[in-house]
């Protein structure tokens, strides 16, 4: 099968170009720049022709909810989701039912993703308190990195033993990504606001209760424990701009993660949004946000990622004590941080830096995240200049909303290519389509 994309911008390590792309079945095998076709049979041809090509979007850090949890989500209809928004690879969490927490675990998501999901995939080894005993039998060419809950979001897979931590962080033979938040500070201000507001304060509270010092005492015994140890860390879904104190300037073994939502959210949006735009850490203020928004320049935050989590509306309702955290933001992802390239908050070059390029070399991802001869073809074409609002009937995610309806974007998901293959084209997911595993390091 050889396939010619022609005639698109092309954006690609630190570089904006015309020019066109072949594939043979899986690969990349001729980037040429210009206008220039090269002769050849094709067995079809994609006029990219008003778009930018962009290597397919990593994201790495998802919650698809299967096995287990599926009334709100699953691999299927999640990678559905991703596929629209331009996503071609995702690392799934580990707090499902049963947790990821065992080897038997593992390769049970392996094996439902051999059989549903529509782009590529892996999966996060969630540690415990007691199974750092399993990290020497992990294979490390096929898993990203090991979830370390510092602070138990959802799940109970709160690692709260200094032992423990201590183990995990000497031990670990690949990256460490940490979900930082302090959990007997967060249960302090939880008691403090029901006794002044009652038992369910009302979600603006969220961000007093999953409180700036929460995340910041957590992230900062994770850096410690990290320097101690020599451990290679990736801090998950950053929220403030005290924590982006303790992230040093690119180079050696610490790392940061930013979300979509707290990059494009903040506390203001409660008013409209209320609970659907809860989530763990907690949405906080404009200053935090436009903290983070500097931090994708600056080098502190390397990956832009989703923390994708959803929840039936029904599970959202309530306020801070009753209302499920999360929200499903991988088939909006993309766009919105190009809505936020249209705003100067990042070129459009750094954002391919951060949802492309930066996660393939922070995991060691084989062949991916870049447009290069050789690459395995997943690519993404988005249209700027076309206006369209988000309605329910375009939700792929199975939780059946978002908290982008009604929102307009001026930038369209065009064409997504997985390994060579169209599996999303002109709002509609080519369900057929089995993603593969992806390979490490």
């Amino acid at each position: 099968m050889r396939t010619l994309v022609k005639g698109g911008t092309l954006v690609n390590e630190g570089r904006t170009f015309n020019g066109s792309l072949v594939i043979e079945d899986e690969k990349i095998t001729q980037i040429i720049e210009g206008n220039q076709i090269p002769e050849a049979s094709y067995d079809e041809v994609i006029d990219a022709s008003g778009c930018f090509v962009l290597p397919g979007i990593i994201d790495d850090h998802v919650h698809f909810r299967e096995p287990g949890l599926t009334e709100k989500a699953d691999i299927d209809t999640e990678s559905r989701a991703a596929a629209a928004g331009g996503v071609t690879t995702y690392f799934d969490m580990p707090n499902t039912v049963p947790q990821t927490t065992t080897l038997e675990a593992l390769e049970e998501k392996f094996a439902l993703a051999a059989q549903k999901s529509h782009v590529n995939y892996s999966f996060f080894f969630g540690a415990t308190n007691d199974n750092a005993n399993l990290f020497p039998l992990l294979d490390p060419h096929r898993i990203p990195g090991i979830k370390l809950f510092m602070g138990s979001s959802t799940g109970n897979m709160l690692v709260d033993r200094r032992e423990a931590l201590d183990r995990i962080f000497a031990t670990a033979p690949m990256i460490i990504m940490t979900h930082c938040e302090d959990t007997d500070i967060i249960n302090r201000n939880m008691a403090e606001a029901k006794a002044k507001y009652g038992d369910d304060p009302k979600v603006t509270h969220h961000p007093e209760i999953r409180s700036e010092e929460a995340c910041y005492e957590s992230t900062r015994l994770a850096v410690e424990l990290a320097t101690k140890h020599h451990a290679r860390l990736h801090i998950a879904h950053l929220t403030t701009a005290k924590e982006l104190e303790l992230i040093p300037t690119p180079g050696g073994g610490l790392t940061a993660e930013a979300t979509v939502s707290h990059l494009y959210f903040c506390d203001r949006d409660y008013t409209a949004l209320g609970t659907r735009i809860k989530c763990n850490p907690a949405v906080k203020t404009e200053h935090d946000r436009d903290a983070l928004r500097e931090a994708l320049n600056d080098g502190r935050i390397a990956v832009i990622g989703t923390d994708h989590a959803p929840h039936l509306l029904s599970q959202k309702e309530g306020g801070c004590a009753r209302a499920a955290s999360g929200m499903p933001m991988i088939q909006f992802s993309l766009v919105t941080m190009l809505e936020l390239v249209d705003q100067g908050v990042l070129s459009l070059e750094r954002l391919v830096e951060l949802m492309c390029h930066n996660p393939a070399r922070l995991f060691e991802v084989r062949q991916r995240g870049f447009l290069r001869e050789g690459y395995q073809a997943d690519i993404v074409l988005v249209r700027p200049n076309t206006g369209w609002t988000v309605t329910h009937d375009l939700i792929q995610s199975r939780c059946g909303w978002s908290p982008m309806e009604g929102h307009m974007y001026l930038w369209r998901i065009e064409r997504t290519l997985c390994n060579g293959q169209t599996v999303y084209h002109q709002g509609r997911v080519d369900a057929s389509y089995i993603g593969q595993p992806v390979a490490f390091r």
